[in-house]
């Protein structure tokens, strides 16, 4: 009786199919005539316009007033989540992309990520780390980019043999050794061709020796 009210035959069609949206396919209308974007999970539907019977739903008027058309839902009124227009069961595990696996629970759903999410601070070896996608590889990867061109215009920030700019630091130069005559002077510095810590020394004098007496040659 509903089909007999419903649908008109001949039935007489649009000569472009619509365009669905993603996840929902062309299907033959309820009256088996037209082609029609399947209703997908939620969404409303009636005896016309049917729900994407590939994903496992039905149009459900549980929940529905009379007259009215129902949604689409489980056929077994099983619990489900929708991800990107495709419709995952209770319990599924699934990936979305390489990067994170999700599993659907409860009507919704959780996911985790499958890439390592570390953070690589500069190092004397690799002062600009960068993560790049890699062609052909799912997970980006820390690389070591190549020093910036405007460092190099401070001659003095790089050190001649050094590949990376090296940050001067020293301590103060300590006292003379000697309270009189040469002595040595130390301090803790990176300025040197490797930018590595080290102890450095350099001759002082704090002031002359008095003269030996005329007794004792020099």
């Amino acid at each position: 009786q509903v089909c007999a009210q419903l649908c008109r035959r001949p039935c007489y069609c649009p000569w472009v199919p619509p365009r669905c949206p993603r996840g929902s396919p062309l299907v033959l209308d309820g009256c088996g005539c037209c082609k029609i974007c399947a209703r997908r999970l939620g969404e409303p539907c009636d005896f016309l316009h049917v729900c994407d019977q590939s994903q496992g739903l039905v149009c459900d008027y549980s929940s529905a007033s009379a007259g009215t058309g129902g949604t689409c839902n489980f056929e077994d009124d099983e619990e489900g989540c929708e991800v990107n227009g495709r419709v995952y069961r209770e319990g599924e595990v699934f990936q979305p992309s390489c990067k994170i696996q999700c599993h659907c629970l409860d009507g919704g759903f959780n996911c985790v990520p499958l890439c390592q999410e570390d953070v690589r601070l500069p190092t004397p070896d690799c002062p600009y780390p960068r993560r790049l996608e890699i062609p052909g590889k799912c997970c980006p990867e820390w690389v070591c980019e190549a020093q910036d061109r405007h460092l190099l215009r401070d001659a003095r920030a790089v050190s001649p043999l050094s590949r990376y700019p090296c940050q001067e630091w020293s301590t103060e130069w300590s006292a003379c050794s000697a309270t009189c005559g040469l002595g040595f002077a130390t301090r803790v510095s990176n300025q040197n061709r490797h930018c590595r810590l080290e102890t450095q020394r350099r001759l002082c004098m704090a002031r002359p020796c008095p003269a030996l007496p005329a007794a004792f040659p020099a």
